[in-house]
């Protein structure tokens, strides 16, 4: 009580201390001209008020003549006061103010309120409705910038850092209100504003009471056209108005606005204007009465005298004015006091309604290298000339630095300066600079000047709520909104910056126009040199940048960039690793770097990814390190095995396995095979995980790899039948692609590497195409002929034609397609066989073409075909029509034999015959291949017909004879029964069941050539030209196109020749490109060394017949041109054998790469033009890495060195090597590639020249593994040695002390090679080899084998040999001990006892096996007796697994969690202290009767840890122990004879020890340890759960799980009814154990049954528990679903699962369950539902969220204080500080009862004594102080 005395002192009320009182913060306005003049003199101040005085006007409006010198200053914002008005010119316009500026530099702002009555109402409605009118116009859609206004001076407010800004009011009210009715008269100028619009025109408001201005609406068309602002005048225009009459003393005004009456108008003293109401814009005639230096002294409207200050004088007259002269001029000010005027001459201001010159934007901030001062006036300032002859003025601050570096001297008439433009003032249309250097030099002047991303230096200058204020420039301030004043978010940021401090940000968004600058300090931003985006169009696919997450939801994140662009990274973009949560992983404001992957800047969508490489890590919580975008990794043609990840519509997503499935990429369905039905097959038949073996690359973009499995094209880039590029096409190649789009003007058709063309209407076919996509579909193969290249667009013709494109065998090219399909469709059918799953897949695979089936008539279709029904076809639509059921009249339910025609395996269709010609058996004739017969058509399908031969066997005939031919006319399609001639291919029967034939008859002689590996696309295209060369003629050609390993020339025109690359330089470097020395387009001179046959490709002599029509081969080396021609191409022979003859074994030749063969596992080169060369896979290196990736290491076209090692098979190759010639012999380290890994025994492996060797376990590696062959996979390339090599095999080792001699790593395993190296009492490892009668076999190496006889295994007696084969499976890993060897028989005895090997037993403890040893029987012996006598105390039940824990209680080490895990836990506390220990004995003999077992009480939930050994036992000792089963596991004891006083001395030992036993068992403090002991505990405490959970887990440690059920069920029998917690703690256990050990079945019964003996609804809650933890989310989320329609007016049941979704990080669904608690509980509980699930939003979810709902909460019922006290306490904790005194301070200022303010003001004060100021808590205390004198004030009222 004394410290609430001291915060808050009773007694009346004092008076209030003035000091306390702050004024409210007034508007401020940031204002370039405003000027300081704390300089100023109060001299100067008193001038000025004289001068208000010497102004005073008389009656009859004489001015007295006191001013001798007449001093006119420019006006200053000091003179301006409350009331004065002036003429101002709209400088901007804002949503909410207009600022304007006025006279002599000087600007000020008119809010939105105070435009006119008639706007102002119409904003107060918007805002009371909340919605927005429709005829209220904004600011912007009325004023525009350079529009003069009259105001009136309505405050003039200084702000904190002692600048003032001017508030202005355009109300015709304010402005007017010097008029009355009955002074207005014709021809006056007023400003209006439209009031409302009616039919006949609009009803204006001029400020005038009691007057109604009117404006007719034919009188305002031409001003609305001129204006150009829409059909109508807008309620709150401004208007200038002349009067066109004035009736009823003024009362009625009839107004217009036309603008040539306007621009006419002036006063004239006939319109009665006196000083009251004079008004600024109006146009006087005036006459000078006295000329001074700086101004002009006037009369006007015959008796005012007004004054012109120097800066309104006319700049073309300047000067030049003199006394008596008549000038027009526009009334600028009137002072409302000392009535001055002001006036001025300028041209623009003389007609009303005009508007001043602007000055033009690129001016604005321009630096002027010389300024002449025109003039110079020691209070004011300087008025300088410009380089563009425009004048300027500067004020005497912006004149220098500071006051004392300001010499007035240097501003002499002429001098020169340099200054720079900072504003432009309208109303004196003169710009306003300065000649201060820091302004100069600045960087940003205005907004206009920051461009986004620019990085600023600023100062802090506030710290608000939203973030930081900054202030850039004087004139420029920006914000730092909360989420970007770090990396990360700061919650305190007061404590990290303070006022003042420098700052260094960059500029996300600048807006001059709204003067709105966002900044960022975000460090990764701000010092991040990736490229900024700040506009969708720069947003270019691949794009790599920073930007911040600014939401992250299941969808994916959304990053924003700069200036507002944004854009979304889709979930699986997010990571290589998928992330469900991703809320959880990526935090608002957390800066990321992303690559752009697509952008639609029309419609704003920007599609993003956070995946920069293949293995990018999720973004970490700070900054990630740089990443860097995945390098092009595959090469295009490069051959993967990939794995299924997922099925997507348009194509299977994989990951390649080489990369250990880090790289995904894709097979659009269309690169599934060359065949478009199989394609849709193979996508239907393949699963996720399913591998594809041999997939192409097809194109690699570095984040996105597309893969094809189209053979054709697989073909065609491995033996170069492709373009790389554009420049290698010619007209008249024939390329292998596919359809990449159908258009109807073509198609266009792409080539592996990215080259495509177009295939124009009138080429795609030999007939007439009427629409291109009957022809071909999107992703078909297609072979192109070119046609035509245009090079400047680089555009290729194309033709499909048939004729055109093939090769003119169409028998030849039919039965490659056809072969090819039937190949696919076989590993279609062995891919469903191995999945050997569901019966439908596996029968259509045993459904063949041919097979004959016994079938039932299911049903007889209107179209006279069948449906059939069968044993061997469930699952399949089985049909034939009506031709295939023949003559037959079938009916349904008749049984039938049918032969199968065709299986459409993806509409699990099968077409049958039942005609008899097919159904009937003959004799198998022996066929002939290429014999020609006649067929009848029995069946079409998409790729091929099946036909019957008349032998009675079924063919089938390709419906197409190439891959263009895809469009038949009716007339030319096959039909059934149609009888054709069919030439055979294939006689012999397959897994097709049909045989393959082609149609037509057979051709004679056809020699179809089969093109050799080496010829490339380009040899074929050149033309056969005639020429007159021969050999060793020179000549001089154009190198045409470079390939790897040759180059061709244009000789002239027509002829082109070739050289190869071994015929380019004499010394070729090793590892050289010889080809690329020369470029396309290079002269070269060339020797003729020989011809090739423009068809076979083979060398000719120069005698030949021939050679005139040949290629010319050429050489252009140096040797060969000088000096005499010896090529090998002259032989008179065209023998391959000789010229290979020519090259000895061993022989070193230099030869060029052509290409690796992946099909063949060679890389092929070329020696000389006419020589070629194979070298072997295991060949190419002594590098493992190098054989890893040979295609990488070998570039096409290299040079290397190579070593002859004979000839090839069909001798027209060489056999080369580049590691040498390998000697195999013992003791080398050579490379091998793994072929076969067979388990328990070793690896396989190739090793070069053909050569197999063996690798044992034992040789696999230095230290011996688990699982010795788990690293190793077929095709892994190893280095081995070679240990032996005898009779042809060879043994190896990859041990790494065999293949690195001088490695000193430790051998932990070392090599046994004969029984010598084993010593008795040596630990050896090794595996285990099999198990017999005799004993355990056990290998020590590959030729030594030791035994393990049974009881040296393990220290446990094993009466099933199965537990050994169990625990001792072949190929295991142990650790055994040498017990002896024998030497001469080569036995090895060994022993795995833990005793001897110190590792664990092999046998594990909790079996409960009976334990070998003399000792422990005679024990069980001795304790028989005893045992006997307890018996007839109690019963025990005994299980034969407990005797083992008894054996060794003391010794028994806890097992594995996963052995002996119960699912079940019991919280203990271990007591470490003994005065612990005591003191919780004292509190629970408080509590509990003597004698009485521990009640449990559990509230929520229960778990258990069945391990006994966690509570603090007293265990007895072994001896006191004893056990039925091992009296009976002992019957030797009763055999041994023992005499007389042995037994005597026995007798005495029993008693001792049955004397111990019965102490032992009297022990209070005695833990139970047997089922007996738990059966005693049991019956004295019946009602204690706790030891029946105890008695459960001792069972289930055990893993006697009915044991542990039947537990629980005598419990649940035994305990009280009364007690329901206890009962409900053995189901929640019995539960637990159900869940963990039994089936969903026993699980859901045991809860209905608990659901009928307990509360339901705590049951369910104990169950959606037991499923949460363990892991079983969707059974979890299921019955809660089930709760919330049965407890749907249970609070507790929503806010269960609310706090269950949250913590799966579902917080969108926790949103949307809370709308559904509100709609289903009752309305008493929806602020403590609100509330509560706010709360668990701010531990578990969103807690920006969880604020909305407190505040949405508070708002409504700001009375419920106990909200507001959670709200408060939830904050101190996760809010600001900030945020926490904002809570505090609205709560203080609530109208609540004496009592709860008491409180609230009493937490505030506790909270700022603990974490604020002195000043904080006087602040409190002063508002608490504030509260008592109202309260106390209102009861004395």
């Amino acid at each position: 009580m004394a410290t609430m005395e001291e915060n808050f002192p009773r007694g009346g009320i004092q008076k209030k201390t003035t000091e306390g009182k702050t004024p409210n913060p007034k508007l401020e306005r940031d204002n370039l001209f405003d000027v300081h003049h704390e300089e100023k003199s109060q001299k100067r101040k008193r001038n000025q008020r004289d001068q208000g005085k010497q102004k005073k006007f008389k009656a009859d409006k004489t001015v007295a003549a006191k001013d001798s010198v007449l001093n006119i200053e420019p006006l200053t914002i000091e003179a301006l006061c409350e009331g004065m008005l002036l003429l101002g010119c709209i400088k901007e316009v804002s949503d909410y103010e207009l600022v304007i500026s006025l006279p002599n530099g000087l600007s000020g702002f008119v809010p939105v309120t105070q435009i006119s009555d008639a706007y102002s109402k119409m904003l107060s409605e918007q805002v009371a409705q909340g919605e927005i009118l429709e005829d209220l116009n904004s600011l912007m859609d009325m004023y525009s910038p350079g529009t003069l206004v009259r105001c009136i001076v309505t405050s003039v407010e200084k702000s904190a850092d002692g600048r003032r800004s001017i508030k202005l009011s355009i109300d015709p009210k304010k402005v007017n209100k010097g008029l009355n009715a009955s002074a207005l008269t014709s021809g006056m100028l007023l400003s209006g504003f439209v009031s409302s619009v009616e039919d006949h025109g609009y009803l204006i408001d001029i400020g005038v009471s009691g007057t109604h201005a009117f404006l007719p609406r034919q009188k305002a068309q031409n001003y609305i056209k001129a204006v150009k602002r829409g059909p109508d005048l807008k309620i709150g225009q401004n208007l200038n108005c002349v009067i066109a009459e004035a009736k009823n003393e003024g009362r009625v005004v009839r107004l217009s606005v036309d603008q040539s009456e306007i621009a006419a108008s002036l006063a004239t003293e006939r319109q009665n204007w006196t000083l009251s109401n004079l008004l600024p814009g109006l146009v006087v005639k005036a006459r000078v009465l006295k000329v001074a230096p700086l101004g002009i002294k006037l009369s006007f409207l015959s008796s005012f005298t007004g004054i012109v200050d120097f800066m309104h004088m006319d700049p073309e007259k300047s000067m030049n004015y003199s006394p008596d002269q008549v000038v027009k001029a526009c009334i600028l000010s009137i002072h409302p006091t000392s009535k001055v005027v002001r006036l001025t001459l300028r041209q623009a201001f003389l007609h009303p309604g005009g508007s001043p010159n602007q000055l033009s934007s690129d001016r604005m901030g321009a630096v002027v290298e010389e300024s002449a001062v025109k003039a110079f006036y020691k209070q004011f300032g300087a008025i300088f000339e410009l380089d563009d002859g425009t004048l300027a003025f500067a004020r005497l601050k912006h004149l220098s630095k500071n006051r004392k570096s300001f010499k007035p001297g240097a501003f002499k008439t002429g001098c020169k300066h340099k200054c720079r433009i900072i504003d432009y003032s309208l109303m004196d249309e003169m710009c306003i600079v300065s000649l201060k250097y820091q302004i100069i030099e600045a960087r940003f002047l205005q907004y206009q000047d920051i461009h986004t991303g620019d990085v600023v230096q600023g100062k802090v200058f506030a710290l608000k709520p939203i973030g930081m204020q900054v202030k850039v420039t004087d004139g420029i301030k920006g914000l730092v909104p909360s989420m970007h004043l770090a990396n990360g978010i700061l919650k305190q940021p007061e404590k990290k910056y303070n006022i003042g401090d420098e700052v260094r940000c960059r500029v996300l968004e600048c807006n001059p126009a709204g003067k709105k600058l966002i900044l960022t300090l975000k460090k990764s931003l701000v010092q991040s040199k990736l490229p900024v985006l700040a506009n969708y169009e720069d947003a270019k696919p691949g794009l790599i940048t920073h930007g911040f997450v600014v939401c992250a939801r299941e969808f994916g994140c959304i990053v924003k960039f700069y200036n507002d662009v944004k854009g979304l990274v889709p979930k699986n973009e997010l990571s290589s690793e998928p992330i469900p949560c991703p809320d959880k992983v990526f935090h608002e404001g957390q800066v990321a770097k992303v690559m752009v992957l697509k952008c639609e800047p029309q419609q704003e969508r920007l599609l993003l990814s956070f995946r920069l490489s293949s293995k990018t890590a999720p973004e970490d919580k700070k900054e990630c390190p740089p990443k860097k975008k995945r390098e092009m990794k595959y090469q295009i043609g490069e051959m993967v095995d990939v794995k299924v990840l997922k099925k997507k519509d348009n194509g299977l997503e994989v990951s390649i396995l080489e990369d250990e499935g880090n790289v995904i990429s894709s097979i659009p369905t269309g690169h599934l095979s060359d065949f478009v039905a199989t394609c849709k097959l193979l996508w239907h038949c393949l699963q996720e995980g399913d591998v594809l073996p041999r997939v192409m690359c097809l194109s690699d973009k570095g984040e996105h790899i597309m893969l094809s499995r189209k053979s054709a094209v697989i073909s065609a880039v491995q033996e170069e039948q492709v373009v790389r590029s554009f420049s290698e096409i010619q007209p008249g190649m024939l390329l292998t692609g596919y359809v990449r789009n159908v258009m109807p003007f073509g198609v266009f058709v792409e080539f592996p590497f990215g080259v495509t063309g177009l295939a124009p209407k009138v080429s795609m076919s030999d007939k007439f195409v009427t629409d291109t996509k009957d022809h071909f579909v999107v992703g078909q193969t297609v072979i192109a002929k070119v046609m035509s290249i245009d090079e400047e667009k680089q555009r290729v013709l194309l033709n499909l034609k048939v004729s055109e494109c093939s090769s003119g065998d169409s028998a030849a090219e039919s039965f490659a397609l056809l072969s090819q399909y039937f190949k696919e469709m076989k590993e279609i059918r062995n891919l469903l066989r191995r999945r050997g799953e569901p019966s439908m897949a596996q029968g259509l695979c045993e459904l063949v073409p041919g097979r004959e089936l016994q079938l039932v008539v299911q049903d007889v279709k209107e179209d006279g075909s069948a449906l059939f029904s069968g044993s061997c076809v469930t699952g399949l639509t089985v049909t034939a029509t009506r031709y295939h059921l023949g003559d037959k009249n079938i009916v349904p339910g008749e049984k039938t034999k049918a032969l199968v025609l065709h299986v459409d395996a993806l509409t699990s269709k099968v077409y049958v015959s039942l005609r008899e010609e097919l159904l009937k058996q003959r004799a198998k004739q022996q066929l002939k291949e290429n014999s020609q017969h006649s067929a009848i058509v029995q069946h079409i399908a998409e790729e091929f017909a099946v036909v019957s031969l008349e032998t009675g066997q079924l063919a089938a005939i390709p419906t197409a004879t190439h891959f263009n031919d895809t469009f038949h006319f009716d007339s030319e399609k096959l039909k059934v029964g149609q009888i054709i001639s069919a030439t055979l291919k294939v006689v012999k029967m397959n897994d097709h069941g049909v045989l393959l034939a082609v149609q037509g008859p057979a051709k004679k002689n056809v020699f179809v050539r089969v093109r050799n590996e080496s010829e490339t696309a380009l040899e074929e295209m050149l033309a056969v030209v005639k020429h007159s060369l021969s050999l060793g003629d020179i000549v001089t050609g154009t190198v045409k196109s470079v390939k790897p390993t040759h180059v061709t020339v244009a000789i002239d025109d027509k002829l082109t020749g070739s050289i190869h690359a071994s015929r380019i330089l004499d010394e070729v470097p090793i590892g050289s490109f010889p080809t690329y020395t020369l470029k396309a387009g290079q002269k070269v001179t060339a020797r003729v060394i020989g011809g090739r046959d423009v068809n076979t490709h083979r060398y000719l002599p120069i005698t030949h017949p021939h050679f005139t029509r040949s290629i010319p081969e050429l050489s252009i080396r140096p040797s060969e041109i000088e000096g005499k021609v010896t090529a090998v191409l002259n032989l008179k022979e065209d023998s391959a054998l000789k010229k290979l003859g020519l090259y000895i074994v061993g022989q070193t030749v230099t030869c060029f790469v052509k290409k690796y063969n992946i099909l063949k596992n060679w890389l092929e080169v070329e020696v000389a033009p006419d020589i070629r060369g194979r070298v072997p896979h295991l060949l190419l290196s002594l590098n493992t890495k190098v054989l890893k990736h040979p295609e990488k290491s070998f570039k096409n076209g290299q040079a290397i060195s190579a070593t002859v090692t004979g000839t090839d098979v069909t001798e027209t190759n060489l056999c080369l090597s580049l590691t040498g010639i390998q000697s195999l012999e013992q003791g080398t380290i050579t490379v091998g590639m793994v072929t076969k890994v067979t388990p328990h025994i070793g690896l396989t492996i190739a090793l070069p020249g053909g050569k197999t060797g063996k690798v044992s376990l034992f040789h696999l590696n230095d230290t011996y593994m688990e699982n010795p062959l788990g690293d190793f996979k077929v095709g892994k390339i190893v280095r081995c040695y070679i240990l032996s090599s005898e009779h042809g095999k060879i043994q190896l080792s990859l041990r790494q002390s065999r293949l690195n001699r001088k490695s000193n790593s430790k051998v932990e395993d070392v090599e046994i090679t004969c029984v010598k190296d084993v010593k008795k009492g040596q630990l050896v490892r090794g595996y285990v080899k099999s198990i017999t009668q005799s004993g355990v076999f056990f290998g020590l190496s590959a030729s030594i084998l030791g035994r393990i006889l049974f009881q040296n295994v393990s220290p446990y007696f094993v009466q099933k040999h199965s537990l050994y084969e169990k625990y001792l499976p072949e190929g295991k890993l142990l650790t055994a001990k040498v017990l002896g060897v024998n030497g001469k028989e080569k036995h090895i005895e060994l022993s795995l006892l833990p005793e001897d090997t110190g590792m664990p037993s092999v046998l594990p403890e909790y079996l409960g096996l009976p334990r070998y040893g003399a000792e422990e029987e005679k024990r069980e012996a001795n304790d028989r007796e005893k045992r006997e006598e307890l018996k007839l105390k109690t019963k025990r039940r005994r299980g034969n697994s407990e005797s083992e824990q008894e054996a060794k209680p003391k010794k028994r080490k806890i097992c594995p969690a996963d052995e002996n895990d119960s699912g079940i836990e019991v919280y203990y506390r271990e007591e470490v202290d003994d005065d612990q220990e005591e003191e919780a004995a004292k509190k629970k003999s408080k509590v509990r009767k003597p004698g009485e077992a521990p009640r449990l009480q559990v509230s929520v939930g229960f778990t258990w840890n069945e391990d006994m050994n966690t509570m603090d036992i007293p265990v007895l000792s072994q001896r006191e122990e004893s056990s039925e089963s091992e009296e009976e596991e002992d019957p030797q004891a009763k055999l041994k004879k023992q005499t007389k006083k042995e037994k005597e001395l026995e007798k005495q030992k029993k008693e001792k020890e049955l004397c111990k036993l019965e102490t032992a068992l009297m022990d209070p403090s005695r833990q139970p340890q047997s089922a007996d002991d738990f059966d005693r505990l049991v019956l004295s405490s019946p009602n204690s759960s706790i030891l029946w959970l105890q008695y459960m887990a001792f069972h289930l440690q055990a893993t006697e799980i009915e044991k542990a059920r039947a537990v629980a069920e005598r419990a649940l029998k035994t305990i009280c009814f009364r007690e329901e917690q206890e009962k409900l703690n053995v189901w929640v256990a019995l539960l637990n154990l159900e869940n963990m050990y039994g089936t969903a079945e026993t699980l859901m019964k045991v809860f209905e049954r608990a659901v009928q003996y307990n509360e339901p609804l705590k049951v369910f809650q104990h169950l959606c528990d037991i499923y949460a933890n363990s892991e079983k989310y969707k059974q979890a989320e299921e019955l809660y679903h089930t709760m919330l329609k049965r407890f749907r007016q249970e609070k507790s049941v929503w806010l269960k699962y609310a706090s269950f979704l949250l913590k799966q990080g579902q917080t969108e669904a926790t949103h949307r369950l809370l709308e559904r608690a509100l709609k289903a509980l009752p309305t008493k509980e929806h602020v403590d539902t609100i509330s509560r699930f706010a709360q668990l939003e701010f531990h578990f979810g969103d807690s920006e969220h969880a604020k909305a709902l407190f505040e949405s909460t508070l708002s409504s019922y700001p009375k419920r204080t106990d909200i507001w006290s959670i709200y408060m306490d939830i904050m101190i904790k996760h809010g600001s500080q900030k945020e926490v005194r904002d809570i505090f301070e609205r709560v203080i200022h609530l109208s609540l009862a004496p009592k709860k303010m008491k409180f609230f003001f009493k937490r505030y004060l506790d909270y700022e004594k603990k974490f604020g100021t002195t000043d904080s808590v006087l602040a409190v205390k002063r508002a608490a102080l504030e509260y008592v004198e109202t309260k106390s004030s209102l009861a004395d009222t």
